[in-house]
C-alpha cells in the first residue's frame, strides 16, 4: 500500500490520543488550548469581517494584508520563543523507513496542520472571506477562500522551514555563531517595525500607513490575504501574480525546509572544538569545574549546568532567544515613555522572561534527572545549583542591559536603579518558577531539535511563561511604585534594594520549594521521563 500523507496525520492523532490517555494533567492543557484557540479563533473572525459588515473597502484594504502579516510574524517567532512546535513526528524516527523524500516532507507538512493552532487561524481568517464577499460578491470570496489556504500553507511552511533550519545550524558547533547572529539578526527587525507601526498610530497618519500597507500586499507577507479584496475593487489582473508570490514563497520554503528535514534524519556532525590539552596538569576531575566555584557537590552541580546551557541544544536556543530581546530593548526604550513605558517596567518584563526558561527546568533532562536522584541530591542544593549555573550567563547581561537602557534614555545616573529593578525582578521571578517547575513539569520529546515540543508541550510552556511572567511583574510592583514615589532618592538607594529584595525573594523560594522537591521526586523523574 502506498503511503500517502493521511497516513501520517492519523498516525499523529493517533499519537495525540494515545498521550493524553489516563494523564489528567495533558488533558486539561489540551482542552484548555482548545478554548483558548476557539476564543482567538472567533475573536480573530469578528475583526476580519468588520470591514465587510460596515461596507467599507479601504479600511478592509488595510486591515486585512496587515492583520494577515502579523499572522505569518506570529507563526514565525511564536514558537521559536514561547511555544515550540509539535514534534510528534519526529523526523529523525522515519530514517530507517524506505520512504521517499517527497512523501515524507509532504506527510509531515499535512500532519502540522492537523492541529489547534492551524484549525484556529484558518477560523480566524474565514472573517476575511466574509469580508470579500460582503464587498464584492461571490467571486471575491472564492479568491481569498484560496487566498487563506495559501496564507496559511504559507504559515505552515515558514515555521517548519525556520524552526528545523535554525535546529539543524544549533547541532553543529562550528555553526553556532553564525546562526546565531543570522537569528538574531532577523529578530533584531521586530524593533523597527514595532517602531514605525507605533509612529504611525501617534501621529495618526493613515494615509502613510495605507501606502506601507499596499506595498506590503505585494509581499508574501500581506499577498494572500489581499487577493479577494483586489477582485472586489476591480483589479482581477494582479490575482494570477499574486498567487505566484505565495506558490512561490511556499515551494521555496518547502525546498530550504526539504534540506534541513533530511540532514536531521542523517545526522550532523558537530564540531569537537579546541580541547583542553591532554598534557593538563590539573586532575580530571578539576578539570570540570572552575577554580573560583568550591570544590563541593554544589560547585560540580553547578559546573555541570554551565556546560548544558552552553552545549546542550535547547538550552543553547533559550540563551540565543533572551539574546534576541536584549538587540531591541534599547530600541524600544529610545522612542520614550509614551511609546514603550518606563524603562525599568521594561527591564522587569525582560529580567522575568529570562526566569522564565528555569520552568521547566527538570523536562531538559528526562530520564536522566534520574542520576541525581540516585545520588541523593537534597533539593536546595539541587535548585540553587540549577539557578547559579544558568545565572552566570543571564546576570551579566541583564547588568548590560540595564547600563544600555540608562544610556539611551540619557540618565546614566538612572544605571544603579535600573540594575537595582532588573535584579529585583530576576530574583523574584527565579522565585515564582522555582514551585512551578517542581509542580508543573511535563516532559519533552526524544529530539534533537531545540524547538521540539510533545503535543500538549506548548500549551504547557505557553501557560508557565504567563504566569511566571504574571507572577514577577506583580511582585515587582512595589519596587516600581517606590521609584514613582521617591524620585531622585531612588538614584541611590535603587541598587542595594533591589538586590536585598530580589535575593530576599530567591532565598524565599528556595526556603519554600526545597522541601516540595524533596517530597515529589519520585513524582517528578516520572512526569519529565514519561513518553510522548
Amino acid at each position: 500500500m502506498a503511503v500517502r500523507a493521511r497516513h501520517f496525520v492519523r498516525l499523529k492523532l493517533r499519537l495525540l490520543a494515545n498521550g493524553l490517555r489516563g494523564r489528567n494533567s495533558r488533558v486539561v492543557l489540551f482542552v484548555l488550548g482548545v478554548l483558548l484557540g476557539l476564543i482567538a479563533a472567533f475573536s480573530g473572525y469578528l475583526i476580519f469581517s468588520l470591514p465587510g459588515i460596515l461596507g467599507e473597502q479601504r479600511p478592509a484594504e488595510v486591515l486585512l494584508p496587515l492583520g494577515g502579516a502579523l499572522i505569518v510574524l506570529g507563526w514565525l517567532f511564536l514558537p521559536l520563543i514561547f511555544f515550540g512546535v509539535d514534534e510528534s513526528l519526529d523526523p529523525a524516527r522515519f530514517a530507517l523507513f524506505p520512504l521517499p523524500r517527497a512523501t515524507l516532507l509532504r506527510g509531515l507538512f499535512a500532519a502540522s496542520l492537523a492541529g489547534v493552532p492551524a484549525i484556529a487561524t484558518f477560523v480566524a481568517t474565514l472573517g476575511m472571506v466574509h469580508a470579500a464577499a460582503a464587498l464584492g460578491g461571490f467571486g471575491a470570496a472564492l479568491t481569498e477562500l484560496a487566498g487563506v489556504i495559501g496564507g496559511i500553507l504559507l504559515c505552515a511552511a515558514l515555521s517548519r522551514a525556520v524552526t528545523s533550519g535554525f535546529a539543524t545550524a544549533l547541532r553543529s558547533r562550528r555553526a553556532r555563531d553564525l546562526a546565531t547572529v543570522a537569528f538574531a539578526g532577523t529578530a533584531a527587525l521586530l524593533g523597527p517595525i514595532q517602531l514605525g507601526a507605533l509612529a504611525a498610530a501617534q501621529r495618526a497618519d493613515w494615509r502613510g500607513v495605507g501606502r506601507v500597507v499596499d506595498v506590503l500586499a505585494w509581499t508574501p507577507l500581506g499577498a494572500p490575504w489581499s487577493m479577494g479584496l483586489d477582485v472586489a475593487a476591480g483589479r482581477a489582473a494582479v490575482v494570477p501574480v499574486k498567487a505566484l508570490i505565495v506558490v512561490g514563497s511556499i515551494g521555496l520554503l518547502m525546498w530550504w525546509w526539504s534540506g534541513s528535514l533530511e540532514r536531521a534524519m542523517v545526522g550532523a556532525a558537530g564540531g569537537s572544538g579546541k580541547r583542553e590539552s591532554a598534557t593538563s596538569q590539573r586532575p580530571p576531575v578539576a578539570q570540570l569545574i572552575p577554580r573560583w566555584l568550591p570544590r563541593s557537590r554544589f560547585g560540580a552541580l553547578a559546573a555541570r549546568e554551565m556546560r548544558y546551557w552552553w552545549r546542550e541544544t535547547r538550552r543553547r536556543a533559550t540563551l540565543i532567544t533572551f539574546s534576541v530581546v536584549g538587540i531591541f530593548l534599547p530600541i524600544l526604550v529610545a522612542t520614550g515613555s509614551e511609546s514603550s513605558g518606563p524603562p525599568g517596567a521594561m527591564l522587569v518584563f525582560v529580567a522575568a522572561l529570562a526566569a522564565v526558561s528555569l520552568a521547566n527546568q527538570f523536562g531538559f533532562e528526562g530520564s536522566a534527572y534520574a542520576a541525581n536522584v540516585v545520588a541523593g541530591v537534597p533539593g536546595r542544593i539541587e535548585l540553587s545549583s540549577r539557578a547559579a549555573g544558568y545565572s552566570v550567563y543571564v546576570l551579566p547581561a541583564l547588568f548590560l542591559m540595564a547600563l544600555i537602557a540608562g544610556l539611551v534614555v540619557d540618565s546614566p545616573a538612572a544605571v544603579p536603579a535600573l540594575s537595582g529593578t532588573i535584579f529585583a525582578a530576576y530574583g523574584v521571578a527565579m522565585a515564582v518558577v522555582m514551585p512551578i517547575s517542581v509542580r508543573a513539569a511535563y516532559p519533552l520529546p526524544d529530539s534533537t531539535s531545540p524547538f521540539a515540543m510533545s503535543s500538549g508541550g506548548g500549551m504547557a510552556k505557553g501557560l508557565l511563561s504567563f504566569l511566571a511572567l504574571v507572577g514577577a511583574t506583580i511582585a515587582t510592583a512595589p519596587l516600581q511604585i517606590a521609584a514613582f514615589l521617591l524620585g531622585d532618592i531612588w538614584l541611590w538607594i535603587g541598587l542595594p534594594v533591589g538586590l536585598a529584595y530580589g535575593a530576599g525573594a530567591f532565598a524565599l523560594g528556595l526556603h519554600l520549594t526545597a522541601p516540595v522537591l524533596d517530597r515529589r521526586i519520585p513524582e517528578l523523574l516520572a512526569t519529565v521521563s514519561a513518553t510522548r
